[in-house]
């Protein structure tokens, strides 16, 4: 089967984002990252900001989050979150995207919302601590907390919102058709190797 549609889940800091948009020009596709946020956010009413911030991260259980949601947007159902709200916008955006054509997906749990499509290629890009310990300081500069930590928080935060909306282990290989270690392959090699992946494919196909 051609693969068209490419997902790219990440570790913070392995370089999964570059990755992504090295494949895209490659293949010459459309690459949805922030494109992919914007959409959401139009078709949510929240902020790009809120979106970017949230629609990876631990899903809300406070009543604030119920609250908050039934006051900023009008006929929505009680009982509904922001967070399921905010997912349930995301599923169709992807979903949507996915029907447009061949295009390259980072992140927004893209594996799973597409996990029917056998077109799809599911790819989990990870790397060495330092490596990306390194690449977030460079990237986004220094803050109040370690690299270290920032890593931390930020993948604990992807792993609890991926196992609650899929039921699934965030990073477990059975989840994906690729994974590659970014510090020890190269950014450069890992997204060559995706795009022979998707070029045999269609020889293949």
């Amino acid at each position: 089967m051609e693969k068209k549609i490419i997902t790219i889940s990440r570790q913070f800091g392995s370089g999964g984002r570059t990755i992504g948009r090295e494949v895209a020009e490659k293949l010459g596709i459309p690459f949805y990252d922030k494109e992919l946020v914007d959409q959401i956010a139009l078709e949510s009413g929240f902020a790009p900001k809120y979106v970017e911030e949230n629609g990876e991260h631990s899903p809300g259980t406070s009543s604030f989050s119920y609250s908050f949601l039934a006051g900023v947007t009008p006929g929505i159902t009680t009982g509904l979150s922001t967070s399921d709200f905010l997912w349930n916008i995301q599923c169709s955006v992807i979903l949507q995207l996915a029907e447009k054509g061949p295009c390259v997906i980072v992140g927004r749990n893209a594996d799973y919302i597409l996990k029917d499509r056998e077109d799809c290629l599911h790819t989990f890009i990870h790397a060495d601590l330092p490596f990306r310990a390194d690449r977030i300081v460079r990237l986004y500069g220094e803050s109040e907390k370690s690299p270290e930590t920032r890593l931390h928080e930020k993948d604990k935060r992807r792993k609890v919102n991926y196992q609650h909306y899929t039921g699934r282990t965030w990073g477990a290989a059975v989840n994906y058709d690729l994974t590659l270690h970014s510090s020890n392959l190269g950014i450069e090699q890992c997204a060559d190797i995706i795009v022979n992946i998707v070029k045999n494919s269609k020889k293949e196909g």
